[in-house]
């Protein structure tokens, strides 16, 4: 059975780092595209960072560009998401996704993981 486990998530102030991981497994996750979702209580889940099957295309949310970084090793069937200059604002769950191609909305993705909680003191 296909599966998404996501780590890395925890309590940091505001300013620190986090580095999300995406495990895959039970198939490979290597033709598909890869995304990082967040929801935050009481709001709709949106899509913070994307990247293609290769590797070779990337999608930020302009509200985390160049803050954050999404990769891939295809060899671990794994998906990484950094987080640098975390804000208060970025205070939510954090869900690993897998999709055909990048898509903006949550309905594009065939695969979701449980997600993992992320919370910026301030």
């Amino acid at each position: 059975q296909a599966q998404l486990v996501e780590s890395g998530g925890g309590l940091v102030q505001a300013g620190g780092s986090l580095r999300l991981s995406c495990a895959a497994s039970g198939r490979t996750f290597n033709s598909y595209a890869m995304a990082w979702f967040r929801q935050a209580p009481g709001k709709e889940r949106e899509l913070v960072a994307a990247i293609s099957w290769s590797g070779g295309s990337t999608y930020y949310a302009e509200i985390v560009k160049g803050r954050f970084t999404i990769s891939r090793d295809n060899a671990k069937n794994t998906v990484y998401l950094q987080m640098n200059s975390l804000k208060p604002e970025d205070t939510a769950v954090y869900y690993c996704a897998a999709g055909v191609v990048i898509m903006a909305t949550p309905g594009g993705y065939d695969y979701w993981g449980q997600g993992t909680q992320v919370t910026v003191s301030s």
